[in-house]
C-alpha cells in the first residue's frame, strides 16, 4: 500500500507512520508475526502480543517478525495484577457439566505473573522500539530501563484517573480504550461490582477528558471498524486509531475457522463477561457466558480453569464454550489480506475527511 497521510507527528515510530492506524495486539495466536509484519509493511504500526507466551517464545516471535519485515513494530505486555481472594474453587465445581459435555477436566486455578519480568528483559535485550502495557502500570524501574534503551512506552487506560497515573509513571503515549472494544478491558483494578470492572467510558468522551488532563499523545481504541471512525478519532485529537476486530478475518491472522464464521454471520450480540478468565472482556454471547455469568473477579485464575474446556470446544468446532472476543462493530470486518484492509480503511478515511471539510465549508 502506498500513500497515506502527509502529516507527521515526530513523536516516535508509533505515531510517525504513513498510515495512522495501529493493529492491536490480539493474544492467543491471532496477532501472528505474519499479521504484524504485513501491517507494518503496508505503512501502519502493529503490536506483537506477549500475553500467554513464555519469555523465550516471545523472543522467538520477535525474531520471526523481524525476519519478515525490516520496519519497526511493538510488543504488548500484560501487567500482573494482585492475586484475587475470590472463591475460585466454587466456580470450578460449577463447571462439572462442562467437563462432562466436552470430556475433559477443568484446569486448576492459579495465579501467575505471565513471565512479566523475563519479558521486560526480552524487549530490553532485543531493543524493541515501542512497548505497550495492558492491565496496569509498569514498574518505575521498568519504565526507566525501557526509556534508557530508547523505547517508547505506551500504557492502555480506560479512565481519566488511570490516564493521570500513567502520565505520572512516565508513559510517552496513552492508548485510550473505549467501552465498545473487543477482548479484555484494560482496567487497572477490576471492580467486581461493575460489569466492565470500572466506569465504562465511551471512546469520544474518554478522549476528550483524558486529553484535557494529560496532554499526552493519544491512540484511540474501541469499536472502530471503518475508515470514517479513523477520521473521527483523528478529528477528536487522537494521533492514531487502534483497531483489532477489523483484522480478525485477515488471511494472515491466526483466528480460528469457528471464530471467522461467526464474524461473517454477524447476527449475535456482544457482551462483557468474566466467565472465561475472571477479568471483564467483550465477546460474542454464547451458552457458556449465559450459564456462568456469576464468575468471580479472579484473573488469571479462571483463565487457567476454563482453558481446557475452551480448547475442547474449539476442537469440537463448538462456539458455545469458546471465548470469542470481538468488539461491538465486529460484523464490519472484511476477509482480505491486512494490506488490503488497511488500504480500504484509508480510502474510507479520506472520503470521510473530504465530506467533513465540505460540510464545514473548509
Amino acid at each position: 500500500m502506498s500513500g497515506g497521510v502527509s502529516r507527521r507527528y515526530g513523536l516516535g515510530v508509533l505515531t510517525d507512520t504513513a498510515v495512522p492506524i495501529v493493529v492491536a495486539p490480539m493474544a492467543g495466536g491471532i496477532s501472528s508475526p505474519a499479521l504484524v509484519a504485513g501491517a507494518v509493511d503496508a505503512g501502519a504500526f502493529a503490536f506483537l502480543p506477549a500475553g500467554y507466551l513464555s519469555a523465550d517464545a516471545l523472543r522467538g516471535q520477535i525474531e520471526q517478525t523481524r525476519g519478515l519485515v525490516g520496519k519497526p513494530f511493538g510488543v504488548n505486555i500484560f501487567v500482573p495484577n494482585s492475586k484475587s481472594s475470590a472463591d475460585t474453587a466454587g466456580y470450578r465445581q460449577s463447571l462439572s457439566g462442562e467437563e462432562e459435555r466436552y470430556g475433559v477436566a477443568a484446569g486448576e486455578a492459579g495465579w501467575d505473573d505471565d513471565d512479566y519480568a523475563a519479558k521486560i528483559d526480552a524487549v530490553v535485550d532485543l531493543r524493541v522500539p515501542v512497548v505497550s502495557f495492558t492491565f496496569g502500570l509498569p514498574g518505575v524501574e521498568d519504565v526507566r530501563r525501557l526509556k534508557e534503551n530508547g523505547t517508547q512506552v505506551v500504557v492502555t487506560v480506560t479512565t481519566p484517573a488511570e490516564a493521570e497515573a500513567a502520565a505520572e509513571r512516565g508513559a510517552d503515549v496513552l492508548c485510550v480504550q473505549g467501552a465498545a472494544a473487543g477482548g479484555h478491558r484494560g482496567v487497572f483494578e477490576d471492580n467486581s461490582a461493575l460489569p466492565g470492572g470500572g466506569p465504562l467510558y465511551d471512546l469520544l468522551p474518554a478522549l476528550r477528558l483524558i486529553g484535557a488532563r494529560t496532554g499526552l499523545p493519544l491512540v484511540a481504541a474501541g469499536g472502530l471498524s471503518h475508515g470514517g471512525d479513523v477520521a473521527a478519532v483523528l478529528a477528536a485529537g487522537a494521533v492514531a486509531a487502534q483497531l483489532g476486530t477489523a483484522f480478525l478475518r485477515c488471511t494472515e491472522a491466526g483466528t480460528s475457522a469457528v471464530h471467522r464464521d461467526l464474524i461473517a454471520d454477524g447476527t449475535r450480540e456482544t457482551t462483557l463477561t468474566r466467565s472465561f478468565t475472571g477479568r471483564p472482556a467483550r465477546g460474542l454471547v454464547n451458552r457458556f457466558i449465559a450459564e456462568h455469568a456469576d464468575a468471580p473477579s479472579a484473573y488469571p485464575d479462571l483463565h487457567h480453569v476454563t482453558k481446557p474446556l475452551r480448547a475442547a470446544a474449539l476442537r469440537a468446532g463448538d462456539p458455545e464454550a469458546m471465548s470469542l472476543w470481538m468488539g461491538q462493530a465486529y460484523s464490519r470486518a472484511e476477509e482480505a489480506p491486512v494490506a488490503a484492509v488497511l488500504h480500504m480503511l484509508m480510502a474510507q478515511a479520506r472520503t470521510a475527511a473530504a465530506a467533513l471539510t465540505g460540510r464545514l465549508g473548509i
